[in-house]
């Protein structure tokens, strides 16, 4: 680690790519083996002649309560999506809390309500659990720690790992960017924009398993969350050694979505998500997907917005609407804290 990066920064928490350096230089320093060096979004473990997948992840979004959503539903959404896009059916989480001494118990129902209310939409149970209480001032009112367990789907084995990614394959994603990290932004900093935006957090593997259902194209699925959009094509990039050609008229911003990163000097290719995927397939199974999408709530305003291409190798190009073209990098900053 560099002087700079001598204690640790929100930044390192971010999705990008300090983010990322902590993990390749700190974390897999120590905990080095094959299913963490993958860094799927849940490990692939083979257990008696199958496949599961396992995940975990830790909720600390501010402000807890946020148009389209509270911190309980954000963690069963984030539960379930990492295991679907890792191809995965889910069947099992925990949900852990860390509670300050002084939460009201009514807002504690209300966030227990939602994780109820989300698990049975996405067809998970809660099955096991911890809750801590510290000391007021220890916490910030409440943190959740989720784990979720899933069986790989028949064709879900490889969407994770992107080995078969070429030349000419075809970048989609189910609706609009930026939506939750924009209404978690003006939820906490009271800006009172005309423009009204609510988080897409949604479970994902309902629609995920109907694609991978009916298509055996799909060769990659990542939801872009912290980072965003730009982060998790960068990555894809470096993977794979080849370019990614992306187009900025396609991409699905709301209007209201656009306004406020306009006004607040935002780029909504990094603002996180809660209820996208990004789907990598070959060109021929693309069509398919695309109406598979288009007949799901949650695909409705799905788009093409890219390809691989042999150009650039390691590089996210955006061709922008007025004809000139810009390498879009990971997020390196940290704009917005704590969206999940």
């Amino acid at each position: 680690m560099t002087k700079r990066e001598d204690k640790i920064l929100l930044s390192h928490g971010n999705g990008g790519r300090m983010m990322h350096d902590l993990i390749e230089n700190l974390f897999l320093k120590y905990f080095d083996n094959e299913i963490l060096r993958q860094q799927t979004d849940a490990a692939i473990l083979p257990v008696e002649g199958t496949k599961i997948a396992f995940t975990t992840d830790s909720f600390v979004i501010d402000p807890i309560f946020f148009p389209g959503g509270n911190i309980g539903k954000l963690a069963v959404c984030g539960t379930v999506n990492d295991l679907a896009v890792s191809g995965a059916i889910p069947r099992y989480i925990s949900v852990s809390m860390i509670l300050e001494e002084g939460f009201p118990m009514q807002d504690l129902e209300t966030i227990v309500q939602s994780i109820a209310a989300e698990a049975r939409l996405a067809g998970v149970s809660v099955v096991t659990g911890d809750t801590k209480v510290v000391n007021k001032g220890k916490c910030d009112k409440i943190f959740i720690n989720t784990a979720g367990v899933g069986m790989i789907h028949p064709c879900g084995s490889q969407v994770a790992l992107g080995r078969n990614i070429v030349t000419g394959d075809v970048i989609m994603i189910n609706g609009t960017i930026g939506d939750h990290g924009m209404a978690v932004m003006n939820a906490r900093e009271n800006f009172n924009f005309r423009s009204h935006v609510e988080s897409d957090c949604a479970s994902l593997n309902h629609l995920v398993c109907d694609i991978l259902d009916h298509s055996t194209g799909v060769k990659f699925m990542r939801d872009p969350t912290r980072g965003g959009v730009a982060t998790v094509l960068n990555e894809l990039a470096a993977k794979i050694k080849l370019g990614i050609s992306i187009h900025e008229e396609t991409i699905p911003v709301s209007k209201d979505v656009g306004a406020i990163c306009e006004i607040l000097g935002f780029d909504p290719l990094h603002i996180a998500n809660e209820g996208k995927v990004l789907i990598v397939a070959g060109a021929e199974e693309s069509h398919k997907i695309m109406e598979i999408m288009k007949s799901h709530p949650l695909g409705k305003d799905c788009a093409v917005i890219g390809q691989v291409v042999a150009e650039h190798p390691g590089k996210v190009v955006l061709n922008t609407g007025t004809g000139s073209r810009r390498i879009i990098d990971s997020l390196t900053g940290d704009p917005l804290p704590r969206i999940c």
